[in-house]
């Protein structure tokens, strides 16, 4: 058999692997039977390759045990396919067979054990290797190592590696220095990871892509900048890099803006670059952008692209383009689970709760089950929008496939009802979750803050520590709040305190927020004052809005009047500032002042959000403002309303019109808060929603103190249980009582 023939069926074989055609394979093997006797082992190490790549060791294995003079590629390439596929007995049995080993040998042995059964036995075999001879060690070896230690974590094992790769000269080999910078990247430590690639006399594009990801996953995006732009030679993964990388890391624009650079260097893009930019444009909601991008995708040829095709869909939905979202996912000619995901949440997030519901069936039907993060993302979604009816249905599907048993389904879960006012529901799948993490802890600590419960929500706090559980930012959050809305000023101070000295955690803009809040609620506004001055930075517009309003609540107008001038200057467009500033000016009698800001707003543009609430009915949102008379059940809504209002007076309720900006008699007053928007939202309820049900309501400002007070007299006049979830917290309304403990 000539060389030509072997060469011939050898490059056949080849584009067999490559096209993934097992069949065609086994023909061309035919062939080859029919055509020598004695096939040469050059050609059957070629099929015996083959059969490895296409996943049919069986094959494969029956070649090699009929090869009258199997050389050492046939060995390797036997055990290199069984440590693949994780056939560790096989592995050891065929190694200890073999008449000699080189450096692939113990590579094959090192992979399988790494890959497939843990560390220890990896580092075992290498040892074995390194007492055998160092000969055998070669990049490879070392390499495989380093990834090792960076996919477990072993911090302690790579610096060990990294101190034989200086001893036996493998420090110059750009090969090994990438997965070195990559390990120590990937564990936190970036600066380790500089000293290699500093260190290395000579780099190659690879290395300089591998220290831009370390850089961007620590966060450091400047670090990351001037790396990029010290760069010789760019190809289009340190270009992809840099974008993933901003789109990660909040700098959506910043990712838009590289891709026009990219594309004027001529550089080609792949999925991951178009993948990554569309995720930059659904978060900066640039519908505008994210089109240019689609149609820019049709023309390279990546429409058929699943992963492209995906994004594209989660671009749509984040833009609020269901419509587009939807001919998309049609078009599609693959789908995978993360196209559904998509298109789900999606639904969700625009508000389409039944089609989301279709949609998942459909899922089904065409064979893709979700897996625990297509259904944690779903009951994310419901969480974020307070949907408890599809949420719950969700959780349905979780019980029935067995996937609440992943913490991130349970989590999602807790999160969900917790959102939507069903605090027993959460404490519920809290106590029957086998294991629970950090998350699952705190998603509980938060629901019950969100309540104002504090006694609970501390109890649960230390509860979590007693535990061995380390809180993170997001629970001091909660605690913090939780001790804000009840007035613990002296509880929350320690906490504050504990968070910093014991935990060791850096406040952010929340935690000061929280702080802010907790003294100027409690009437401490002098204190507030301090601890602002005190900040290491200035507070953010939600920190000076709390202050402010609680300026208004206690009739401060100094200390009011300065935090709106800070207010004004970081947002000047914010009506918040505004409003609170007219609010205390109405409260001391002062409408000349409040008609001179009602004229400043106007000359500036300043335009208040107008208050709308909404409930779910019948799978349809009910949206009312105050005074809204455009529902087809107006009539009955103000008819109840007027009920209503005759049996709160009966019961003590007396109308609060120090909320109403107006100056205006205050039976006028009180006509304004009798028809505000939740209280339209609620008397739709009261109405619809059967009897044993709770009323669900959502506002997107602010339940004022009236209404407040007002719902606490329906709740009890007409014994139903009421939701409201405003902007500030959820309010749980039960027997004229309500979950925030009144601490307005």
């Amino acid at each position: 058999m000539s060389s030509a023939s072997s060469n011939y069926y050898t490059s056949l074989l080849k584009l067999c692997c490559e096209t993934k055609k097992q069949r065609q394979a086994k023909q061309i093997h035919c062939l080859i039977i029919k055509a020598f006797t004695n096939p040469e082992t050059f050609l059957l190490n070629n099929l015996i390759n083959s059969y490895s790549k296409l996943g049919n060791i069986k094959y494969a294995r029956r070649l090699f045990d009929k090869m009258p003079q199997p050389n050492g590629f046939s060995w390797n390439t036997i055990l290199s396919a069984y440590s693949k596929s994780g056939h560790l007995s096989q592995v050891q049995f065929i190694f200890n067979r073999m008449p000699y080993r080189d450096g692939a040998s113990w590579n094959s042995l090192i992979s399988g054990y790494a890959n497939h059964v843990s560390v220890k036995e990896a580092v075992k075999v290498y040892n074995l290797m390194l007492k055998d001879g160092f000969s055998s060690l070669n990049r490879i070896t070392v390499s495989t190592m380093l990834k090792l230690s960076s996919s477990k974590g072993c911090v302690n094992l790579g610096r060990q590696i990294h101190g034989q790769i200086v001893k036996f000269g493998f420090s110059s080999y750009v090969f090994v220095g990438s997965p070195l910078m990559d390990m120590y990247a990937k564990m936190g430590l970036i600066y380790d990871a500089k000293r290699v690639l500093d260190g290395m006399s000579e780099r190659n594009v690879v290395m300089y892509n591998t220290m831009i990801t370390g850089l961007l996953r620590c966060g450091l995006i400047e670090e990351s900048k001037r790396l990029f732009i010290d760069m010789k030679e760019k190809d289009s993964i340190s270009w992809t890099t840099m974008i993933t990388g901003f789109t990660q890391n909040g700098l959506e624009r910043e990712a838009v803006d590289l891709l026009r650079e990219m594309r004027l260097e001529g550089l080609a893009m792949d999925q991951y670059t178009f993948g990554s930019v569309l995720t930059a444009c659904g978060g900066l909601l640039a519908l505008e952008e994210g089109k240019q991008i689609h149609a820019y995708i049709i023309r390279t040829g990546y429409k058929d692209n699943v992963f492209v095709g995906s994004a594209l869909v989660d671009m749509y939905c984040k833009s609020k383009t269901i419509k587009s979202a939807e001919s998309v996912f049609r078009k599609m000619t693959l789908k995978n689970v993360v196209s559904w995901t998509a298109m789900l949440v999606g639904y969700v997030q625009n508000g389409y709760g039944e089609e989301a519901v279709r949609i998942f069936c459909d899922m089904q039907r065409n064979g893709i089950e979700p897996d625990d993060f297509t259904l944690g993302s779903i009951i994310s979604s419901c969480a974020n929008l307070a949907s408890i009816e599809e949420g719950a249905q969700f959780h349905g599907h979780a019980l029935v496939s067995g996937i609440i048993s992943f913490l991130t389904v349970s989590n999602a879960l807790i999160t969900l009802y917790g959102k939507c006012g069903s605090i027993e529901d959460s404490h519920q799948l809290f106590n029957e979750m086998n294991d629970r993490d950090e998350v699952s802890w705190t998603a509980l600590v938060s629901a019950y803050a969100k309540f104002g419960k504090a006694k609970e929500t501390i109890d649960l706090f230390e509860r979590m520590l007693a535990h061995g559980m380390k809180p993170d930012g997001v629970t001091f959050i909660g605690v913090l709040s939780a001790c804000s809305r009840t007035g613990l000023v002296e509880k929350g101070r320690r906490h504050f305190e504990s968070m910093v000295l014991e935990h060791g955690i850096t406040p952010i803009q929340d935690h000061y927020t929280c702080m802010i809040d907790l003294l100027s609620r409690a009437g401490r506004l002098e204190e507030a004052k301090t601890f602002i001055n005190k900040m290491p930075f200035c507070p953010d517009a939600i920190g000076w809005a709390t202050l402010l309003s609680s300026c208004r609540n206690h009739g401060n107008l100094e200390i009011g009047k300065w935090a709106a001038e800070y207010l004004l200057e970081l947002e000047p467009q914010n009506p918040a500032s505004y409003i609170l500033l007219s609010s205390i000016y109405a409260s001391k009698g002062k409408w000349d002042l409040v008609s001179q800001l009602r004229k400043r707003m106007r000359e500036k543009g300043v335009r208040k959000e107008p208050g709308c609430s909404w409930i779910k009915y019948n799978n349809k949102v009910h949206i009312f403002s105050a005074d809204d008379q455009s529902s087809p059940y107006t009539d009955k809504i103000y008819a109840e309303l007027e009920k209503l209002n005759l049996k709160m007076i009966e019961e003590g309720y007396v109308p609060d019109v120090s909320s109403v900006l107006h100056d205006v008699e205050d039976s006028e007053k009180v006509k304004m808060l009798n028809y505000h928007s939740e209280r339209l939202a609620i008397a739709f309820g009261l109405l619809f929603i059967p009897p044993g049900l709770p009323i669900r309501v959502v506002k997107n400002l602010r339940v004022c103190g009236d209404c407040h007070n007002a719902t606490k007299y329906i709740s009890k006049i007409t014994k139903r249980e009421i939701l409201v979830r405003d902007a500030v917290r959820f309010h749980l309304y039960k027997d004229g009582t309500c979950s925030c403990g009144d601490f307005w």
